[in-house]
């Protein structure tokens, strides 16, 4: 089976990683990644060939494009080209899945490209195919729901033959944030979370290149970066106070979209305290809770379940912009794997009293289905008519 999986980030990182990670389920089959944000370090599956279009992200406020391409202004050349650059991808490797993040429920503004590529699919332009879409477990909130469901099912219904629901519905299901779920016509599958498990004993692996014995862990992280370094500084300042009573090492990751102000502020704070390390990235984060004693986050998707899947506690900051964060960490806390943080609680002094106590908190087993990435595996088999049949030849 041959995947064409298409995935757009415009803020954060999340996006991607948790697409990596299906990626990573389709072991044994060929998936096309193709992106066309800003370029974010990874390293792909051995089963993943990766396609960049023209780069574009979004303006603050979602209403322009803003290319990634460095000199480029002329926006309207940026679509065209990436337009002929996608239906190339689709001419040469004729997939028997296309698979779409987030899309129709989201990224409304890429539907210059996406339905041309979704109505050739519907004509047999580049052979036998089904779509999918594949979708976070909660929707952000939208002024007029009905209207947005509207939207969503006017490009949905025409197009896709199954959804695939990232989430345990023990948790949280589609209806919940989506009002119109009785008329779905593609098949709704729930898959289970998708979550990133660290490799056996990478924790206690990264302990031992860390140098740190029995001393407690602390990693802290803010995503992409783009928004939550409050949460950074304030847990740097924490860190130095909870020094003198608790010893510990603390690594904080700002994020690889963080700005070299935020940076900066970041490590001015750590100065002249050698138990803690600011960076801005690293490609290891699963290893890092695995060896971790406590993790300090956001709310997304990714870092949840990465935190789920080391099975280290938590303290979290959601995102305040929208529900999705704190409705699913809320939900999580109820189930002892979490604590939810306030604002009010990164005032240094509350936070390092906090930490404190939440490092002799073990996360409970909370009981989610983390199997998200092989379910999807076997759902886009069954789709494409495909189980078994592995890799496609003849693409070079």
């Amino acid at each position: 089976m041959r995947v064409v999986f298409y995935c757009q980030h415009v803020l954060g990182v999340g996006h991607v990683f948790r697409s990596l990670e299906i990626v990573s389920g389709l072991a044994g089959h060929e998936v096309v990644m193709v992106t066309g944000g800003a370029e974010v370090e990874f390293d792909p599956p051995p089963n993943m060939i990766h396609q960049r279009l023209p780069g574009l992200m979004m303006s603050p406020d979602f209403k322009e494009f803003i290319p990634m391409e460095p000199g480029v202004t002329d926006v309207g050349d940026v679509l065209e080209r990436r337009l002929a650059q996608f239906r190339g991808i689709m001419a040469r490797y004729r997939p028997d899945v296309f698979l779409v993040e987030l899309f129709p429920f989201g990224r409304r503004a890429f539907r210059f490209e996406l339905l041309p590529i979704l109505e050739g699919i519907r004509a047999g332009e580049w052979g036998e195919c089904r779509s999918a879409c594949s979708l976070r477990d909660i929707l952000v909130e939208k002024p007029d729901p009905a209207k947005y469901a509207r939207r969503v099912l006017d490009m949905l219904n025409p197009n896709f033959d199954a959804v695939l629901v990232h989430a345990d519905p023990s948790l949280v299901t589609l209806d919940e944030t989506f009002p119109a779920m009785e008329d779905i016509v593609p098949p709704v599958h729930y898959t289970g979370y998708v979550a990133r498990r660290p490799e056996p004993g990478a924790g206690a692996c990264l302990r031992r290149e860390l140098g740190l014995g029995d001393t407690p862990l602390i990693v802290v992280s803010a995503g992409g970066g783009v928004v939550g370094n409050e949460l950074v500084r304030g847990a740097v300042q924490a860190s130095t106070l909870l020094a003198g009573t608790t010893p510990h090492a603390l690594i904080a990751f700002t994020g690889p979209y963080a700005s070299d102000e935020d940076f900066s502020r970041c490590l001015d704070r750590a100065h002249g305290h050698g138990h803690i390390t600011v960076r801005r990235f690293t490609s290891r984060f699963p290893a890092y809770l695995d060896a971790a004693s406590l993790s300090l986050s956001l709310g997304g998707y990714n870092t949840t379940m990465n935190l789920l899947a080391a099975g280290t506690y938590g303290l979290m900051y959601p995102f305040s912009q929208n529900r999705e964060q704190r409705m699913r960490a809320q939900r999580l806390q109820a189930r002892g794997a979490l604590r939810l943080l306030d604002p009010a609680d990164l005032d240094p002094p509350m936070l390092a009293d906090l930490m404190a106590d939440a490092l002799t908190r073990p996360a409970q087993t909370c009981g989610v289905d983390l199997d998200g990435g092989p379910a999807t595996a076997r759902i886009l088999e069954e789709l494409a008519g495909a189980a078994g049949d592995g890799v496609r030849d003849g693409v070079g």
